[in-house]
């Protein structure tokens, strides 16, 4: 009998979904019926800003002049991973703490309050960077980005053939670059120096949603986890992992040729996201 009534509710479920799908005009049932069944509750950081604060208090530099208007705003979810983890601190005494990465721009964020975020994480992931990597570009970063070779040995404690090997590793992966005698560091304002944990502010609430307020992303899980090891050391671990969300605000504004003016919105500083991070 269990059997049969769990059969019905599938049955129902499928139904209801079919019946919205035609409703809405069809396309693809694979891709509606998983839309259909992933809308529910996400965990995502509560919101400090509304659509139409934002609108009200950057108003002059939304609308440049009377010709331009406000249309409408969506709120979209931006995927953070969320991991517990434990970690040594230069004193080597033990640590437990809490890092939230970016499933999006593969960078990590320092603080909630700020939405402060390293940079080079990206880079790094894409390269597919390993732990001497990282070792080369801390050295690197510690020397205000630049050193020579001599300086290099000495930081990291290796002979000159094992430096030799990270040298021509990083430089391939386009990490760091030879400049004279000199190795640098081939980001624009690296963050690489930090602490592998996230000063949290902000508490999680479950809200709900729909598939289409999910924004995609880029990297997956094992990548963030794999870079995260990678940059952190062998006594860095994880303990769990949690897949969390931003909420952010899409305004969108009417220019005085019709066209539409977009702009990203974090919901939890009010700051606007400089890069457009996709729908």
């Amino acid at each position: 009998m269990r059997k049969i009534i769990a059969l019905l509710v599938v049955a129902a479920v499928l139904a209801t979904a079919y019946w919205v799908y035609q409703e809405q005009g069809g396309g693809n049932p694979l891709a509606f019926l998983k839309q259909y069944v992933e809308n529910g509750e996400v965990a995502t950081f509560k919101a400090r800003y509304t659509p139409e604060q934002l609108m009200e208090t950057h108003y002059k530099e939304l609308l440049a002049n009377e010709n331009h208007s406000f249309e409408s705003s969506e709120t979209k979810f931006y995927p953070y991973l969320l991991m517990e983890v434990k970690y040594t601190q230069p004193d080597k005494r033990s640590r437990e703490g809490v890092l939230l990465w970016s499933l999006v721009d593969g960078e990590m964020v320092l603080n909630t309050s700020t939405w402060e975020k390293t940079h080079g994480y990206r880079d790094a992931i894409e390269a597919g960077a390993n732990r001497n990597d990282f070792r080369l570009m801390q050295a690197l970063a510690k020397s205000k980005g630049t050193a020579n070779s001599e300086q290099l040995e000495k930081e990291l404690h290796v002979d000159k053939e094992m430096l030799q090997s990270w040298i021509e590793s990083a430089v391939a992966k386009h990490l760091i670059v030879k400049r004279g005698s000199e190795y640098q560091l081939h980001f624009q304002d690296p963050k690489l120096i930090i602490s592998p944990e996230t000063k949290m502010s902000e508490g999680l609430v479950k809200k709900p949603y729909s598939f289409s307020q999910r924004l995609s992303k880029r990297y997956s899980q094992n990548q963030i986890e794999k870079i995260s090891k990678a940059a952190f050391g062998d006594d860095f671990t994880i303990r769990t992992a949690t897949e969390v969300f931003l909420p952010t605000y899409k305004i969108n504004v009417v220019n005085p040729d019709g066209s539409i003016s977009s702009t990203w919105w974090n919901a939890i500083t009010g700051q606007l996201i400089p890069t457009r991070i996709g729908e």
